[in-house]
């Protein structure tokens, strides 16, 4: 790391605007060229992701260790807020394709109906939306994160599989709820 870098880094760790706006700058080219390696990220989803990484590096500055390790503590998070962006985009996907397996009879089958289905941001609204709590936790294991079975959500929570099981289940009746009731909005407008 160059001195001038360094300085700026020591700078920005005493909360000065120039010097954050600086790392911004010179270090915004490498998030970018990183994440461009990471998946099939549209320019906006990069812009979003690249800013939450700079939020995140600028909120924490206070634990990075040593000025000197800035860059590459900044793209170890770029790398984590990327991969874990592609793990929530495969999780809604996984979510939506559970969701079409069920029952959907109660869904007139109509064509607003079935977008509804297929809206992975409804999904994610609604797990965004759920209050904190073991529900929550339970969903973005295994819908956001969707690496761990049922059971492995449970081992790591302490709890049952059965209730684990159950948490999703509910879930997944709160998604059929809600996509009812906008269905219903889009008829009455």
């Amino acid at each position: 790391m160059s001195d001038e870098l360094h300085r700026t880094v020591a700078a920005a760790r005493g909360g000065e605007p120039d010097a954050l706006r600086e790392l911004y700058r010179r270090c915004r080219p490498l998030v970018v060229r990183l994440l461009d390696g990471l998946g099939s990220f549209t320019p906006d989803e990069v812009d979003d992701v690249a800013q939450e990484t700079f939020v995140r590096a600028f909120k924490s500055l206070s634990s990075l260790r040593s000025d000197a390790h800035f860059v590459p503590w900044l793209l170890t998070i770029a790398r984590n807020r990327g991969l874990s962006s592609l793990s929530k985009r495969a999780g809604a996907r996984r979510a939506l394709e559970e969701l079409r397996l069920e029952s959907w009879e109660q869904l007139d089958g109509s064509a607003e109906a079935l977008q509804l289905e297929l809206d992975a941001a409804t999904v994610r609204e609604l797990i965004a939306g759920l209050p904190a709590g073991p529900e929550k936790e339970t969903v973005q294991l295994f819908y956001v994160e969707g690496q761990l079975s049922a059971r492995q959500i449970a081992e790591r929570l302490g709890v049952g599989k059965s209730a684990v099981t159950m948490r999703l289940e509910r879930f997944r009746a709160r998604i059929k709820r809600e996509l009812l009731v906008r269905l219903a909005q889009r008829r009455r407008h």
